[in-house]
């Protein structure tokens, strides 16, 4: 798509190679759909785009549309066209909101690297990987009411943990955790038993993704089922839905899977995404990695959640799970990178972390691309969020 517009684009996240989808609200106007380029929005319903999808506060209009290719390609043409300044506004003077209503979220547990240290650091004395683990995408049912959008604190959450004595009490967490992860948006009309190989006519596109997770609360709480508060009290989300359509020149083909899936897990296209990652803490850069190496893909994870009959719908949301790759720079949450908190990390400021402190802000950043001509930088944004005390013990320093 790369043709030279009229708009000066500095930021080559967002070049015409990208126009992701978002939500904001200009300052003399109501909540509507745009596109972004560079450091500025194109009002779409301004711009005669199909305004019965993109005069809405939310994506899931266009989402359910099917439409969202189309309304890229008429946006590209009208940022290459005659020049419309009367269209545009620059970021600066617009609120950037939450893109789109959460339907249904579902969350995975889908890099070999992660479930390994995990098993290893829970489970030391035995096989990392549960039997299952490589039969089928592990996820379960989070909560879509509590995802939020970049630039959202997250308050510490409480949960039982057990003390000294055994005896679990109502705490707030003190292991208080990020995970790197991608999300990807559902589109189109309900569909079910969807193959892999026909995720794309599903899929609108992805966003960054931190499933913040409370570490000693899950650890009371998950067996025999799954991770429920420890889970449940927030999901940082990027504001820009980046297209399926814009991904699709970095598909790559994902790590071998043995032994081979059921067959309604087959694929035969290339269904991982040669997507860089980093997190920093901080502004301490502690991770960096590439979401090509996860095992399950996203085009798997979509056909396991429809293959018993369950339906999708526009604005639903499924997670990768956390993001790991093969190396110690490379590990998507604290509780590997620290080992479960006996190893800290030390940040540029001096201090240690084990888990994340009160005031402490994690940010996801992602791109594809930018590495070699022909291949655009195609960037996501960034997922922020700065911890805040527990309502609690808010309450109680200020009585103090």
């Amino acid at each position: 798509m790369s043709t030279r517009g009229w708009l000066p684009v500095r930021d080559q996240d967002f070049s015409l190679d990208n126009l992701p989808f978002g939500v904001v609200r200009p300052p003399l106007g109501p909540r509507r759909v745009v596109t972004r380029i560079g450091d500025y929005v194109l009002d779409l319903a301004a711009a005669g785009i199909e305004p019965q999808l993109t005069a809405q506060p939310t994506l899931n209009a266009l989402l359910l549309s099917g439409r969202g290719g189309d309304v890229r390609a008429r946006a590209a043409d009208v940022l290459t066209g005659r020049e419309r300044l009367d269209l545009v506004h620059a970021l600066d003077d617009v609120d950037v909101l939450m893109p789109f209503d959460v339907r249904d979220y579902v969350d995975f547990y889908s890099s070999l690297h992660h479930a390994t240290n995990m098993g290893r650091i829970l489970r030391p004395e035995s096989e990392p990987l549960l039997p299952n683990w490589r039969q089928l995408p592990v996820g379960y049912h989070g909560r879509s009411g509590t995802v939020v959008v970049t630039g959202t604190d997250v308050a510490r959450p409480e949960g039982l943990v057990a003390g000294a004595d055994g005896v679990p009490r109502l705490v707030p967490t003190d292991a208080l955790d990020f995970e790197l992860e991608v999300g990807f948006v559902v589109g189109g009309p309900p569909a079910t038993r969807i193959s892999p190989d026909d995720a794309h006519h599903h899929v609108f596109g992805a966003v960054l993704c931190n499933d913040w997770s409370a570490r000693d609360v899950q650890s009371f709480e998950y067996q025999p089922l799954v991770p429920n508060l420890a889970k449940s009290f927030a999901t940082t989300i990027s504001a820009w839905v980046v297209t399926f359509d814009a991904l699709r020149p970095y598909l790559v083909a994902p790590p071998c899977q043995e032994p081979a899936p059921d067959p309604y897990l087959r694929a035969t296209r290339p269904w991982a995404i040669d997507l860089h990652l980093e997190v920093d803490l901080n502004g301490t850069t502690i991770t960096a990695t590439n979401f090509a190496t996860m095992y399950w893909t996203f085009a798997q994870q979509l056909a396991h959640i429809t293959v018993n009959g369950a339906t999708t719908r526009g604005g639903d949301l499924f997670a990768s799970g956390t993001v790991s790759g093969p190396t110690a720079g490379e590990l998507g949450s604290l509780m590997e990178a620290t080992w479960q908190g006996t190893r800290p990390l030390e940040l540029a400021d001096g201090t240690t972390r084990a888990f994340l402190a009160d005031g402490d802000t994690v940010t996801l950043r992602g791109w594809c691309g930018g590495d070699e001509p022909g291949r655009p930088r195609i960037g996501f944004g960034d997922a922020t969020g700065t911890v805040v005390a527990a309502p609690a013990r808010r309450r109680h320093a200020e009585e103090a």
